[in-house]
Formats: C-alpha cells, structure tokens, sequence
C-alpha cells in the first residue's frame, strides 16, 4: 500500500471499533464528523494528502526497495546526511501546514517507531524481549501508513519521583498475568494526545530500575483492541467558526487517559516485558530522545515563526513599531527563534552514525533546545497579549458583523493600517494562541513536552561534560585536581 491519502486515513479510522469516552457518554458515530475531532481529523487528513501532492511528494516520500513503493519519509532511517536532511526538510512542510501547532502529526510517534526498530538489535538473546516484534511492527507501520498515539505517564497519584503501589488492584497500567497467547494489562496511562483517534497505540515504561519488574514493558497494539477505552478530557474546540476560533477549530488534539481492563496484548506485539534493565536501558539508549526531539525542535522553530508573524502583523495593525519597548519585545522573539535554528543546525551538522549504522543527530543541541523552549514560549505568548493589550478583550464575533451593528463595529474598531474585521480577525487569532482555553493547553503543553522541565534541567548538568572547562580553569590557578597546589 505505501502513502494514503486523507481519505483513506479517515475511511480507516472511522472503521476501528474504538471505545472512547466524553463527558461521560460513550462516543457512537463517525469520529471524523465529533465536532471535537472534526477540525483536527481534516487538518490531519490534508497531512497525507500532502504526501501524494506532485508539488511535494519528492520531499515528503521514499521508495522502499522492500515494498517497491512509497513511503512517508519520516519512517526513514537515516544513514547519511542526505537521508537526515530530507527527514527534516519533511518535517517542516507538515509543521508549516499546521503552522506547529499540532504537537503529535504522524512524524513524531513514525520517528519512535524508526528509532526503536533502529536499535532493536540490541535486545537480541535478552530475557522475555523480542525485537523482531519491533521490526516487524516497523514494516508493518511503514507498508500501511500507519498513525499511533503513545502513552508512557503513570497516574498522578502523587508527584513524588516514584509511585509504589500499595493495592493489588493496580494504578498504573501493570502485567497481572501471561499466558500462552500473550501478557495482560491491567491498570492506566495518562496524557495519550489525540487517543482513540490512531490506528495503534504504543506504550512503554519510563526508563527506570526502581520499578517492579511487572511494569517494566513495551509493546504497540490497535486502538480497538478489546479492553482499552479512552477517556477524553473537555473538548477546547470553541466553535467550527475560522474567523472566532481560528485554531482550535483546526487544530485541537485531544488528550485521554488510556484505561486497560485486562488487555491481552499478544506476544507477537510485545517488545519486552519483566526485564528492567531491559526497560531502564532500551528507551534511554536507543535513538528515540535524539529523533523525537528533532522532530519537535523542527515543529517548534515553525510555531515562533509563526508567532513572530502574528506579533509583527499585531505592530503593523496598529501602528506601534515606533516604540523601543516594542523592539525589544520583537528582538526576544526574534532571538529565541534564532536560537532554536541554530541548535537545530548543530544537532543536523554534527551527526554521527551509532553501533548499528543510523545516522542519530548530536543530542546535545537538541537537550539544549528542550530546556529552552518551555521557558520561552510562555513568554512568547505574554509578549503578545502585552503588545496586543486591552485590544486581546473586546473582540466581537463572525455573527457581530454579520448584524445590524456591522457599522458601528466598522468604524470604532478599524485598525491604523487594517479594516475593523481584518482587525478583529487578528486579534481573535492572538486571542485564541495566548488566552482561550486552547490558548493555555498550548502553552502547558510546551512546558511539559518532554517532562518536568526542573528534571529537564538535572538531566542536563548531569550528563553535560564540562572536565575540560574545569580543567582549563584549574590550570590557569596551577591546582591540581585533588586540590593540592604543584611544588615551585
């Protein structure tokens, strides 16, 4: 099969028999037509279409000799350079598209799935692990195009480092039994972006040695595998109108928590199960941070440009680009942006190729970039309602134009250099990026992309490899380092 299209993303997903939940009701129906999903199936359905686009299907796919057919580019594995530059220049047509709002478009979990196949080798002849499994759901996904969700986050019982569970009906999604047809699964995951709505769902453990061993796993099976349901959070889409709710009515990803009420996962999808060394090693060591950071520094870059567009066109609406306070505003955007493409440019230019011959971009850059952009984003987005000021609160609506008050709106809403509508549709969209519930799930969710950013942060000093910065100072003191002072 190769590529598909949208429509037969949306034909497939409407097929799954899936069990999802929403204020309490279980969903009946077309998926594609919930207006919770509506907008965002849409926006994703014209990602595949991309892909079959004779405009853009060079950069966007590859011809597998295995299948003699295309395939989406970001299953790639790169082994060259040229291989990790059509990845990236891939990957930035999707996130334009979607103007980086969309934080789980298929090339994020595809690259997991590369990375995982990528370093499967590693598993071979270790206890209960079976890396042909993970090969062979690689080829499978690649073949069929296939979309997943991921869920790796342990309920929040509560915030410390480590949750031990004290009952035996378990929290936190666990193998409870095995038998000759597979492992099952009892328990749950928080936080699955866009659950219920893609064909697989991956699950994994945190890499982690101080886990029981019965929840210690890895393992990818369909979203309508019986037992799983998702349990969606309220929908942030505030209405199908482009002019009132300009993204959230195309792009907002709905989050659930994945409940699996003895879920057999059959063992020819699972990757390993009771090896912690296994769980704690494989996540950490295989290519996945390198490749997933990649992808998302890539959609990341693509959202500041956007922002920065969105705050120049707020500068230009109503004419305040004569005051220093603004350019030092519009230079904070401007530098962390610049930042963020030249850690992207490192991590790309400073490849190298690991043990089993992928090409994984320098990781440094890339931590670098992940301890950054939750800083900057939430300023990003305070830089524009303070630019956007009063101006962000009276916005009337597409239907307030379309009444008997169009005039007065016309006229004591125009802009310096904009009509009133093409004023208000600005500012609805500053509104609806910086202060509408979609507004501030977007920023919460860049300030845990990758985690707890204090964690983000520990991880970084401690693996950071400053010897010869001490070094360089220690011997400009002439001290040894055991601290003992050379004689002479």
């Amino acid at each position: 099969m190769g590529v598909i299209n949208g429509k037969q993303f949306i034909d497939r997903l409407n097929n799954l028999e899936t069990e999802i939940w929403m204020d309490g009701q279980k969903l009946t129906g077309l998926k594609s037509e919930h207006p919770a999903f509506k907008g965002m199936l849409q926006t994703k359905a014209l990602l595949f279409d991309l892909q079959q686009d004779p405009d853009f299907k060079e950069e966007m796919t590859f011809v597998d000799p295995k299948f003699n057919e295309d395939i989406g580019l970001s299953f790639l594995r790169p082994k060259v350079k040229e291989d990790l530059i059509k990845r990236r220049k891939m990957m930035e047509h999707w996130a334009k598209l979607t103007n980086g709002m969309m934080g789980r478009t298929p090339d994020y979990l595809n690259s997991v799935i590369m990375s995982f196949a990528a370093y499967a080798p590693s598993l071979q002849g270790k206890v209960n692990c079976f890396p042909e499994n993970i090969m062979n759901l690689y080829e499978l996904a690649k073949k069929n195009d296939l979309t997943f969700t991921h869920t790796f986050i342990t309920p929040q019982v509560n915030r410390s480092l480590y949750y031990f569970r004290t009952s035996q009906d378990p929290v936190t999604a666990t193998v409870i039994d095995t038998n000759d047809r597979g492992i099952i699964i009892k328990g749950a995951r928080l936080l699955a972006t866009q659950g219920g709505l893609t064909d697989e769902v991956l699950v994994f453990s945190i890499p982690n040695f101080n886990i029981d061993e019965n929840e210690a796993f890895a393992f990818s099976i369909p979203s309508d595998t019986k037992g799983i349901k998702f349990i969606c959070r309220d929908s942030f889409v505030g209405g199908s109108s482009s002019f009132d709710h300009p993204l959230s009515c195309r792009y907002e990803e709905m989050d659930s928590i994945v409940v699996f009420d003895h879920v057999l996962v059959p063992w020819n999808r699972v990757f390993f199960y009771g090896n912690i060394e296994a769980s704690a090693n494989f996540i950490r060591k295989c290519p996945f941070n390198c490749f997933a950071l990649f992808q998302a520094v890539n959609r990341q870059i693509i959202k500041l440009e956007f922002m920065l567009g969105l705050a120049e066109t707020i500068v230009d609406t109503i004419n305040v680009s004569e005051y220093l306070h603004i350019h030092e505003k519009m230079s904070e955007i401007i530098i962390g942006l610049e930042t963020m493409k030249a850690l992207l440019d490192r991590a790309e230019n400073e490849a190298e190729v690991d043990e089993y011959g992928t090409l994984r971009p320098n990781s440094l850059p890339l931590q670098v970039a992940s301890n950054i952009f939750p800083k900057i984003y939430p300023r990003f987005c305070e830089i524009i309602q303070l630019i956007g000021a009063s101006g962000l609160v009276s916005l009337p609506t597409e239907n307030a134009f379309n009444s008997e008050n169009r005039h007065d709106l016309d006229h004591y809403l125009q802009g310096a250099t904009k009509t009133a509508e093409e004023r208000v549709k600005i500012f609805r969209l500053a509104w609806d990026l910086t202060m509408s519930p979609f507004g501030t799930r977007q920023t919460q969710y860049e300030r845990y992309f990758f985690g707890d950013p204090v964690r983000l942060s520990s991880t970084l000093y401690k693996t950071y490899k400053s010897d010869q910065y001490v070094k360089t100072v220690l011997d400009f003191l002439n001290i040894t380092k055991d601290g003992i002072t050379p004689e002479g």
